[in-house]
């Protein structure tokens, strides 16, 4: 059986440092390496010549999603890797790309798990893992849409790679806050104009207060965040800060509209929300007790749960 061209693709912004770790974990993988650059201002070109990339230039667009297409499309592989630059992948994960490659026939493309580490710390829970993405795929069978942090349109039969960590992308997410800051304040801009100009959306002052708290006892609460220690604290509030600033940007591209507060508006709102962090609070509570405790526990949160929403 012949053996297929793989194509490792990698578009990259200032990622001088980044970079080399990227590109040394697939050198010994890839027939054929692709990274397309949005005019770096540092030694990024540079390193990727070093490493035998073939570099290509594509205009900045403030995030990724736009120039991914244009990245796939310069590789000549039948089979296509996606990293970020500041993603690597295991020997582990080459080896079984390889196999897939040589002798899966009837596979596309393959969802690979991804281990985000984020302020020095792999996060298990807050629903950052096992992260799926399909990231390696046989040319034509992924496409890219244009929106920031949308999911690609894949075509033809998955593979799902188990969600163990030697079979993952290892992503070094978050180094600080000021990183994590940065990229929010440049994320929601980009969210808010979505969803203005393709959605129509109007602001919903309950939005404001919703969907951050929403967005927190997702991380936290449904997610698990709580095992995850004080990182999955931290990083439930951060995302919650990161919604609100996506209404907040909203509002702004709005021109900062005057709207009055209505109190039985404002009322049903706050309902809600106490009802919904009563109700995470109290699954919580209840998955750390065991026995006839849990079954007393589980009778008098009902009976509290039941007050709340008449009196709400």
């Amino acid at each position: 059986m012949k053996k297929p061209l793989i194509s490792v693709v990698v578009n990259t912004l200032n990622e001088e440092r980044n970079l080399p770790r990227c590109l040394s974990s697939v050198k010994n993988f890839a027939d054929e390496i692709i990274v397309v650059d949005m005019y770096s201002e540092d030694k990024t070109r540079k390193i990727a010549r070093e490493f035998g990339a073939k570099v290509f230039l594509h205009k900045r667009m403030g995030y990724v999603e736009p120039a991914r297409n244009f990245a796939i499309n310069k590789a000549r592989g039948e089979w296509i890797l996606v990293l970020d630059a500041d993603e690597k992948i295991s020997r582990s994960l080459a080896k079984k790309l390889k196999e897939i490659a040589q002798g899966r026939e009837e596979i596309d493309y393959v969802l690979i798990p991804r281990k985000n580490i984020i302020f020095g710390k792999w996060i298990q829970n807050s629903r950052w893992w096992p992260d799926y993405l399909p990231r390696f795929f046989r040319k034509g069978k992924v496409k890219w849409p244009k929106q920031i942090h949308k999911q690609p349109e894949l075509k033809g039969t998955i593979y799902t790679l188990p969600d163990e960590a030697r079979y993952a992308i290892v992503h070094y997410n978050y180094d600080s806050l000021d990183q994590f800051l940065e990229r929010a304040s440049r994320y929601a801009r980009i969210q808010a104009e979505e969803l203005v100009k393709e959605k129509n959306y109007q602001l919903n002052p309950a939005d404001l207060i919703l969907k951050p708290t929403g967005e927190f006892l997702s991380r936290f609460f449904a997610g698990e965040g709580y095992k995850d220690g004080l990182h999955g604290l931290a990083l439930g509030v951060l995302q919650a800060f990161t919604t609100a600033l996506v209404y907040l940007r909203v509002w702004e591209k709005q021109h900062y509209r005057k709207r009055k507060l209505e109190d039985k508006k404002l009322k049903e709102t706050f309902g809600r929300l106490v009802y919904e962090i009563d109700y995470w609070y109290s699954q919580w509570r209840l998955g750390r007790q065991e026995g006839q405790r849990k079954r007393l526990t589980k009778f008098g949160l009902k009976i509290r749960s039941w007050l709340l929403k008449f009196f709400s």
